[in-house]
């Protein structure tokens, strides 16, 4: 569970500068959300710090170690993205083949057994019904995906994981119940995470602190207590009421 540092970042595509010398301190287990319009940079931070894009300038430290130079997929981070990015070809999960879940594991030339175990534990963390394990993706239901995404990110037991919207494709019942469990995953495993959303209400439920965005710069970092209290400028005051 590692701290992640960010310091002065700055990523620019042409002419428009999507993070504009963003600097914040996640600590070690914290769940922080960042909020903002869309547009405002939020996707663009994951990315980064998942190594996904490299920064213009600007330092990225994840557990005190510069990530900057550390390539994506060496970082200790796993990134859940709203559209899931499940493989449509791969079953759920089975120890004994390539699938969603047990892909990861089987590339560090894991044991079936010890797969088996290990797929078991996860899939009772997240609620996702061990019956599902034969079917694809096009065969579950919005709820059932995102659960076989933080399943399959779980599985490396990441320092980090970032999380980009992902409750956009589910219902309000669903939505609500998701956000609950991965809370309630949080807490369990003690992970350090960062999500990004445009809808309060998420932020409000889930956030340790909320980091609000605008135009790739960061406006105001603190609790929805302090927010709401001392609300740096209108910006923010609006944005909470939104």
């Amino acid at each position: 569970m590692i701290e992640v540092r960010l310091e002065q970042l700055t990523k620019r595509f042409g002419d428009v500068t999507a993070v504009d010398g963003f600097s914040l301190t996640v600590w070690p287990r914290e769940f922080l959300v960042a909020v903002g319009p869309s547009g405002c940079g939020k996707t663009t931070l994951l990315r980064l710090i998942a190594g996904l894009e490299d920064p213009d300038s600007g330092r990225i430290y994840l557990g005190g170690v510069p990530a900057n130079a550390i390539p994506v997929g060496k970082r200790n981070v796993q990134l859940i993205f709203q559209s899931y990015a499940l493989w449509p070809h791969m079953r759920v999960m089975d120890e004994r083949t390539y699938t969603n879940i047990s892909t990861p594991l089987k590339i560090r030339k894991w044991t079936t057994e010890a797969i088996a175990r290990h797929m078991q534990n996860i899939a009772r963390r997240v609620g996702l019904d061990s019956r599902l394990g034969s079917r694809r993706p096009d065969e579950l239901s919005s709820g059932q995906k995102q659960r076989v995404a933080l399943a399959r990110a779980m599985t490396t037991s990441p320092g980090v994981i970032l999380m980009d919207e992902p409750l956009t494709n589910l219902d309000p019942p669903s939505r609500v119940k998701v956000r609950q469990e991965i809370k309630q995953w949080h807490r369990d495993l003690g992970v350090t995470v960062i999500y990004v959303t445009h809808i309060m209400a998420d932020a409000f439920a889930m956030a340790d602190r909320i980091a609000i965005m605008r135009d790739g710069r960061l406006v105001q970092a603190g609790t929805e207590r302090q927010l709401r209290e001392h609300p740096v400028d209108k910006f923010v005051n609006e944005f909470l009421v939104s």
